[in-house]
């Protein structure tokens, strides 16, 4: 008799060869629409598939593991952050969580520095400037705009993305510092000619550009807060492709206002729409639709993360990319 295939349920559309590959080793449900799965129907998912495929927008929390059912056994997050999951308290159900990592490294590197040239040049000024049809030829003193190389660089969250915001930024002759939770081994440091600062008020009062690269956990929620923010020089940049947690999202907005400072490049968000519609109404931030890791290649790579570790699993063996209670 051959063996049952696994119930898989997926609640945001996938790429195309995703969702094919899926379907032909899956007893799988997709969605009709690219649309947030919505509540009720994620409690009925949980209550009657093995395994969930889930993404940033679905909140995985105590409620709605209540409600799951007993072969409920896998869930597999497409994507690296896992802030959205109660994972210890899935794991005390009996639930394994498993996540994406390292294949979106160098593409929200490369989003990372596309803001800080994006910022410090004015290219979306620019680009404005040109559909209005308001350009009226060069000028010695338009649009003048900032040199990134030899400017100070603070990496904060020097992991693997970190590290690639750090190697694109030497190449572009910028100095790198960075803050993290341990300092990096003596030769990691020498492959980007990095300084480390124990002290993050101290390299927040001194960088020229800030880049956020640390998961949102409980011990980031609101690191850049008001206070730092006031430490900062007042031409300098912050960009973020991490999480919107990390930056107290009304602080910014207050000291962009102000001119406290220069500019900022955001492509993850805390707010509603109310304080996205704040920042979009000031001219010196740049905003993305969360597209760090918005290539085809990475996104292909993240579903086929997702189902080696939904295969695994069925085979009965441990899937390489579980995440663990202490990891979050």
């Amino acid at each position: 008799m051959a063996k049952q295939r696994l119930s898989v349920v997926v609640t945001r559309r996938l790429p195309a060869p995703v969702e094919a590959r899926l379907s032909e080793l899956f007893n799988v449900t997709l969605r009709s629409d690219d649309s947030q799965m919505p509540r009720m129907e994620l409690m009925q998912a949980v209550a009657e598939a093995n395994v969930l495929v889930t993404n940033l927008n679905d909140q995985i929390d105590s409620e709605l593991l209540s409600q799951a059912g007993p072969q409920l056994k896998l869930i597999a997050n497409y994507g690296a952050g896992i802030d959205h999951i109660e994972v210890e308290e899935a794991r005390a159900k009996g639930i394994l969580v498993t996540n994406t990592p390292g294949v979106m490294t160098d593409d929200t590197a490369d989003m990372a520095m596309a803001l800080i040239l994006a910022v410090t040049r004015r290219i979306p000024e620019g680009l404005a400037q040109m559909e209005r049809g308001k350009w009226e030829g060069w000028s010695p003193s338009a649009m003048l705009g900032g040199r990134v190389g030899g400017r100070k660089l603070g990496i904060l969250g020097m992991g693997r993305i970190g590290q690639a915001v750090a190697q694109r930024a030497k190449a572009f002759g910028m100095e790198v510092h960075y803050h993290n939770r341990h300092r990096l081994h003596p030769g990691i440091e020498e492959r980007f000619d990095a300084t480390y600062w124990e002290s993050l008020d101290q390299m927040m009062a001194r960088m020229d550009v800030l880049s956020i690269n640390c998961p949102h956990t409980p011990a980031t929620y609101h690191l850049v807060n008001a206070r730092r923010l006031k430490l900062m020089k007042p031409d300098a940049v912050i960009v973020n492709t991490s999480r919107g947690e990390v930056i107290d999202e009304t602080a910014l907005a207050r000291a962009l206002k102000a001119n406290d400072l220069a500019g900022a490049g955001l492509d993850v968000y805390e707010g509603g729409e109310e304080m996205a519609a704040e920042l979009r109404s000031l001219g010196n931030v740049v905003m993305l639709p969360h597209m760090g890791s918005a290539t085809l290649e990475c996104r292909i790579e993240m579903g086929e993360i997702i189902m080696l570790n939904i295969k695994t699993f069925e085979d009965g063996h441990r899937p390489p990319d579980i995440v663990l209670p202490e990891m979050v």
